[in-house]
């Protein structure tokens, strides 16, 4: 008997995507971040405390803390990693052969969401293999796999499956299938996060933590109950050594807690719903080649209200090409990202007056919007050639396909040199170490956006990591390897020498890799 339509094109799915070079990446990261997320205790922070006292690297204590991490990351960056398959087939051609068979749109759109959820809970688990071995070389007692798989399968399936549901659903309504869709869904998961945030302070939303996909409120409810106490922190946090470690019980999830997930898990697809219906299936009428790869985003808008802004860019179109070399294609390359997107120019203006002219205290905030916009301008910029299918054409250019690397890492790199100038020049005068820094922090976001874009072709992969790594960064205070590019002060020349030498390591990785042939 051959196997049912369902099965055949879910495990298709989860091929296609697992094939992918990001999918790789995405594992590799998964595992740095597995790492450096449970610490040596000997460094003097551990993954969970409780009133200054650190909790013993239990199974329980390591399944839980690793879990809620992974919520918060794979929450956000697993709806990018999941979109993108539609415009594949369009770009490839095969999206009108696809919409050409008898299968229905629940079929296509539910395997489709199956694939997703797939390759989620792959990824998943490779974050709980490695959190397995940081168990084994860090943890204390033996390992418990049930125990692991237990609270994985409670606080992140649900997750998943939301995550997927909404990429699918942006995959298959057209006005959602670009930026549109990414920044919709962004929005969401900040809701997500306000509502876990309110249900766990115990405040009238809390008859609405079915509506927790995440499961941190959930977890971190569960995990107050059994140490009672308000005083508890997770993630790299400082602890007392002369407190006796705590200890969690082997079980923490009761009745209710296993309810509210499995009412989280069987609403997590409901985006399927509205999906099924709007499905374009690939109609040229309602959905083009095109669109797979630019949507009139409200930023697409702005960029068209701004075009008259593109002049302002002549000069430096005019100074790159009397400029001979490398250096020469760097600043052309910014100026074509400049008159793409003049969105930009106006952006350019208003850092670099706010920098020059607003109070000390506000820069900070300042800062972070500008550094916003420009990882977001710089994961289309790093990918335009591959968007716009003329990497052939790039590649055949005096210097191949690593002068092209250098020249988008270049332009990354200029670009977010000259949003941040005025900032880290007036920190270089009241703080040097502050101003370094910024620069090196830019350096290593410029290195990572041309690498991720090199090995995965797509913008997803570093927008998504970024919008991630830029919200905890915000939120961290106190730490000096969360201080990417100097948001709070904390950042210390040795955490700033070691993302300027990530950001060299992302560029070398590059290079090597555009030589692989």
């Amino acid at each position: 008997m051959s196997a049912h339509p369902l099965y055949l094109l879910a495990a298709n799915e989860v091929r296609l995507r697992l094939r992918r070079l990001s999918t790789l990446v995405t594992i590799l990261a998964v595992v740095a971040v597995t790492w450096a997320m449970i610490s040596d205790i000997r460094t003097g922070k551990a993954l969970m405390i409780v009133h200054d006292a650190r909790v013993l690297y239990t199974s329980s204590a390591l399944a839980l803390g690793s879990a809620t991490m992974a919520s918060l990351l794979f929450s956000l960056a697993g709806f990018y990693l999941a979109r993108g398959r539609t415009g594949e087939d369009l770009r490839s051609g095969i999206g009108g052969v696809i919409g050409a068979t008898p299968a229905g749109n629940a079929l296509l759109v539910f395997s489709r969401w199956l694939g997703a959820v797939g390759s989620l809970v792959i990824l998943l688990g490779a974050f709980m293999l490695t959190t397995f071995a940081c168990h084994l070389l860090r943890g204390d007692g033996p390992l418990q796999p049930l125990v692991y798989l237990e609270t994985y399968t409670l606080m992140l399936l649900p997750m998943a499956m939301f995550a997927a549901s909404c990429a699918v659903l942006c995959d298959s309504w057209g006005p959602l299938m670009g930026k549109g869709g990414d920044l919709l869904y962004f929005i969401v998961w900040m809701m997500l996060l306000s509502l876990g945030a309110a249900v766990e302070e115990g405040t009238k939303a809390s008859s609405l933590a079915w509506l927790d996909f995440t499961g941190l409120a959930n977890g971190l409810n569960g995990l107050r109950s059994q140490v009672a106490t308000e005083s508890l922190g997770i993630g790299m946090m400082p602890f007392d050594a002369a407190l006796a470690p705590v200890e969690l019980p082997q079980s923490m999830w009761t009745a209710d807690m296993v309810g509210a997930r499995l009412l989280s898990a069987a609403l997590a697809p409901l985006p399927l719903l509205p999906a099924m219906l709007l499905f374009h299936r690939f109609s040229p009428d309602r959905v083009k080649a095109s669109k797979a790869r630019r949507r009139r985003t409200p930023l697409a808008l702005l960029n068209g209200w701004l075009r008259p802004l593109a002049g302002c860019v002549q000069p430096l179109m005019r100074l790159a090409a009397r400029t001979p070399g490398p250096l020469g294609q760097v600043l052309a390359d910014a100026g074509l990202v400049l008159m793409t997107a003049p969105s930009a120019i106006l952006v350019l203006a208003l850092c670099f007056l706010g920098g020059l002219l607003l109070p000390a205290t506000v820069l900070p905030g300042l800062l972070a919007g500008a550094v916003a916009f420009w990882g977001i301008l710089c994961s289309e910029s790093t990918t335009r050639d591959a968007t716009a299918g003329c990497e052939g054409l790039t590649s055949a250019a005096p210097g191949g396909v690593p002068r092209r690397f250098l020249r988008q890492w270049g332009a990354a790199l200029l670009l977010g040199l000259l949003v941040t100038a005025p900032i880290a020049l007036r920190w270089s005068v009241a703080d040097p170490v502050r101003a370094f820094a910024l620069l090196a922090g830019v350096g290593a976001l410029a290195g990572s956006a041309a690498l991720f874009g090199l090995l995965s072709r797509t913008p997803r992969l570093f927008l998504g990591l970024f919008l991630f790594g830029l919200y905890v960064a915000i939120q961290a205070k106190g730490v000096p390897m969360m201080d990417v590019v100097g948001f709070h002060g904390d950042a210390t020349l040795a955490s700033s020498a070691t993302f300027l030498a990530a950001g060299l390591a992302f560029v070398a990785a590059g290079m090597a890799w555009t030589r692989r042939s």
